[in-house]
């Protein structure tokens, strides 16, 4: 627990300290998003907001950590690293977005399976070398599929960051409870980084994280669901645990997915704004109105995971099962709600 908390108030007063130096750093090299028809603000905002949360993660990490447990944390850093530089050469224009989706995230969920993280399900139900593949496989695509809803989630001032800083609280809380140090003072250092960040990012934003900063925090999100081991759990707890942790961006997801297939649109690659939020907003919540509901249904995901850690399998399958119920009602009814829609690609935009 205390090397929890050293981890918590290290990377907030960092996070803290460093926003205001990014952003000019972020003015002076031209890193800014200017406003336009799928933004929702009217100014151009300073980027590379995710330095600041990156390095107040490895600084509060490396300090909380020593001896075997740093050496763990290497690949993690490595891989987050990576995800975050792709992301800002993304922001900077320099690379096409399949990039990032094809080759930057996979290779960040190869390092994870060579650093020994990987998911732990079809080796208990089918064993063997065949299991082991299988999780590797699993292991790459529920990295690829966090880190990418995390990216796409970032598109209003508050939302990537506070939402991470709410699943990182109840996956501190659930690996304290299960005696996982490490992914506990993890888990409190993004959420300090988060916090410090959301400072200067909550409406009205003064500087927005960039796609490295989404990454990155969608990065150590599935790393965080990956290393949560729950004790004396059924099988499916364990794994149901972090996906109702990240439930809120799993939702908003697999809405944009839906929707934008159903338009003839490539989900990952057609923005808009068509995202939760901005269906939540336009039935009357407004903009902070959507971001805190999202904070709340957060909280209801975190609170499920809690429950869900004390369940026998026959009930975590009831509650996985109307999680699933949840998510497709939510989808179909804000599918009903306004939002600008886009034109498939080819189409006139008049």
């Amino acid at each position: 627990m205390a090397a929890g908390l050293v981890a918590f108030f290290i990377a907030l007063f960092a996070s803290l300290a460093l926003v205001v130096p990014v952003r000019s750093l972020a003015l002076r090299v031209g890193m800014v998003d200017l406003p336009g028809p799928r933004k929702v603000h009217l100014t151009p905002i300073p980027l590379l907001g995710g330095m600041a949360m990156y390095a107040a993660v490895v600084i509060a990490v490396l300090f909380a950590f020593d001896g075997p447990a740093r050496s763990q944390i290497v690949g993690i850093l490595i891989g987050a690293t990576l995800v975050g530089g792709v992301g800002i050469l993304d922001d900077r224009g320099l690379l096409h977005h399949q990039v990032k989706l094809l080759i930057g995230m996979p290779l960040a969920a190869a390092i994870l399976l060579v650093s020994g993280i990987r998911a732990q399900v079809f080796s208990v139900i089918v064993g063997g070398r065949s299991g082991d593949v299988l999780d590797a496989m699993l292991t790459v695509a529920w990295v690829v599929g966090i880190t990418a809803s995390f990216s796409i989630l970032d598109h209003m001032d508050g939302l990537c960051a506070g939402v991470a800083a709410m699943a990182s609280v109840f996956f501190a809380i659930l690996a304290y409870l299960n005696g996982q140090t490490l992914v506990t003072t993890l888990a409190a250092a993004v959420l300090g980084a988060a916090a410090g960040f959301l400072n200067r990012n909550f409406k009205p934003a003064k500087i927005f994280m960039g796609d490295g900063g989404a990454m990155f925090l969608g990065y150590l999100m599935a790393t965080l669901g990956l290393k949560l081991r729950l004790e004396n759990p059924s099988h499916l707890s364990a794994w149901l645990a972090p996906v109702l942790i990240l439930g809120v961006t799993i939702f908003d997801t697999t809405l944009v997915t839906i929707s934008r297939s159903r338009r003839g649109l490539l989900p990952f690659a057609t923005p808009g704004k068509d995202h939760a939020a901005h269906r939540l907003s336009n039935l009357g919540l407004g903009h902070r109105g959507a971001v805190l509901t999202l904070y709340f249904l957060g909280a209801i995901g975190g609170g499920a995971a809690l429950v869900v850690s004390y369940l026998s399998g026959q009930k975590s399958l009831f509650v996985g099962a109307l999680a699933i119920a949840i998510i497709l009602a939510g989808v179909a009814y804000l599918e009903r709600a306004p939002y600008e829609r886009q034109a498939p690609r080819g189409a006139s935009s008049t």
